[in-house]
């Protein structure tokens, strides 16, 4: 599978969306480079404002533009986006059910080399809490595409988690995406995994373990975490033998707790693969904070063995 960049991907369609509709602005917290919001200022320098390291301000101003009629995309590292501007985004967009996009890149613990401060492990579930507020995660390229063009066409306030790191695509090059809805990325009739961005494709390699023993997995990208299709969540873990979630962040309010939620009283068995209530760390590469943080295709895979046991004790 070919490893592409979602933020280089969300920058280039940033701009043909604002090719597109002129109430289209973008605002930065001084990591254009980085966010790749670099490419809409070099296109449209009279619709972008670098905010600085300001993120609170940028919120309030972004808030400001809305209610003006622009549709405005603010962007920032994700634990920044989400933690600093908190206050901002609940009273001054939320709140009001305002028309602003909030785009935290470098998501989970994809930014290896800054350590905690710079690893956003609970800004899902500070999102997910807020009343008003749509939150979704790409899992590849192809999904950042229409993920993007998606939540400028949407009315009320959006999420958008990207990861910093090289993603493998595995979702269809032109493949609908629809707010809200789950989708099917491997057929099987054994066990589920449920898994959202840079989980996805480990989810998959998991699968290809486990077909190995003559397992069959069905594996269902939750990249709309609010709102959610609770109805096709729960036909997807129909016939399953049991379930598993995966997820690059903590375990309290992410898809663990969406899926443990929406699937309760129906007795299957649930693991969950997660950040246990801790922290990141800096590492020398993003595959070592896997490791640690039991975030691999082969941690998937014990799981699921785990939970089929369970259902045929």
């Amino acid at each position: 599978m070919a490893l592409r960049n979602c933020r280089e991907i969300y920058g280039r369609t940033l701009v043909e969306l604002g090719q597109q509709n002129r109430d289209i602005v973008v605002l930065e917290g001084d990591l254009g480079k980085s966010t790749m919001s670099c490419y809409f200022e070099e296109a449209f320098p009279d619709r972008y404002f670098e905010m600085g390291i300001a993120e609170a301000n940028m919120t309030a101003f972004a808030a400001g533009l809305s209610l003006a009629g622009k549709i405005p995309f603010t962007n920032s590292f994700a634990t920044f986006a989400a933690g600093r501007a908190f206050d901002q985004i609940r009273q001054s967009i939320c709140l009001p059910n305002l028309n602003v996009k909030i785009v935290g890149s470098s998501a989970g613990l994809s930014d290896y080399g800054d350590g905690s401060t710079h690893q956003s492990v609970e800004d899902i579930a500070i999102m997910r809490a807020l009343p008003n507020m749509t939150v979704l995660v790409p899992a590849d390229g192809n999904e950042t595409r229409a993920m993007t063009r998606a939540m400028a066409a949407y009315r009320g306030p959006v999420y958008l988690r990207i990861s910093r790191a090289d993603l493998p695509d595995v979702t269809a090059v032109n493949q609908e995406f629809v707010i809200g809805r789950p989708s099917i990325v491997r057929g099987g009739k054994d066990a589920a995994i449920f898994a959202v961005g840079a989980m996805v494709a480990k989810a998959i390699e998991a699968a290809d373990l486990l077909s190995e023993k003559g397992i069959s997995i069905r594996v269902v990208n939750v990249s709309s975490l609010k709102p959610v299709d609770e109805a096709a969540l729960k036909a997807m873990a129909e016939d399953m033998k049991g379930i598993v979630t995966a997820e690059e962040h903590s375990i309290i309010g992410g898809l663990a707790s969406l899926v443990t939620y929406v699937l309760r009283g129906t007795g299957l068995p649930i693991e969950c693969i997660a950040i246990q209530d801790r922290f990141g760390q800096s590492a020398e590469n993003l595959d070592r904070l896997y490791e640690e943080y039991g975030l691999t295709a082969e941690r998937i895979a014990a799981a699921v063995v785990s939970v089929i046991a369970k259902n045929t004790a």
